[in-house]
């Protein structure tokens, strides 16, 4: 019987990319230090870098998605020193693993950028979310320019109003939802989250590497 690989979600939060590489064809088992109620997989609550030391023998690939706020536009710069530099260290200790990864990051975070995603080049317009993702096996793609149009918004913060520094539309709870394809979670959890389409399609190329398509 055939059965699908096993991905290593690290700093999983509510699951969104988890669902994406879901879709892709792998089964997925999320580490989050944080307890995630609406995680739609199995989960274990632990240090998500002490996870990359385990004995992984039943895993086929990783995905690692760092806390970002340290590199995020919207942290003012005074404060960015305060939050973790945990990408050399995830990086470091994913190599030593053997396994093919990916490290999921914002726009100016110390990746690089074999892939960038965002909501316009997954039929997804009026979505600004823009990923940057490194990979193991340097993956890349031959993609249009970023192009929006209508009434764009991001996905950040509580929601809702107008940013004067980006000029650009927060939307809502709804508007986010739909435009992220994700159903299940709350605000909070919707501005962390990765759109599942970006992991689905990087799933895809994964799936290739390591032989299973």
């Amino acid at each position: 019987m055939m059965t699908r690989p096993l991905l290593l979600d690290l700093f999983c939060g509510a699951g969104g990319a988890a669902m994406g590489y879901h879709r892709a064809g792998f089964d997925v088992i999320g580490v989050d230090l944080v307890r995630q109620p609406r995680y739609p997989f199995p989960m274990v609550q632990a240090d998500a870098l002490e996870a990359l030391t385990w004995r992984l023998d039943k895993f086929s690939a990783i995905h690692i998605s760092p806390v970002c706020k340290r590199y995020s536009r919207i942290t003012p710069a005074h404060r960015r020193e305060r939050h973790p530099d945990q990408i050399a260290t995830a990086r470091e200790l994913a190599i030593k693993t053997g396994l093919p990864w990916v490290i999921e990051n914002v726009p100016g975070a110390p990746v690089r950028p074999d892939l960038k995603m965002c909501g316009c080049l997954f039929g997804l317009p009026r979505l600004r979310r823009e990923r940057w993702f490194e990979t193991s096996w340097h993956a890349a793609d031959l993609r249009a320019p970023c192009y929006h149009t209508g009434r764009a918004f991001t996905v950040t913060g509580s929601g809702g109003g107008w940013s004067n520094r980006d000029q650009i539309h927060l939307g809502n709870h709804a508007e986010w939802s739909d435009a992220m394809g994700i159903d299940w979670m709350s605000n909070r959890e919707l501005s962390q989250a990765i759109p599942p389409a970006y992991t689905e399609h990087i799933g895809g190329q994964l799936m290739q590497h390591i032989g299973c398509v």
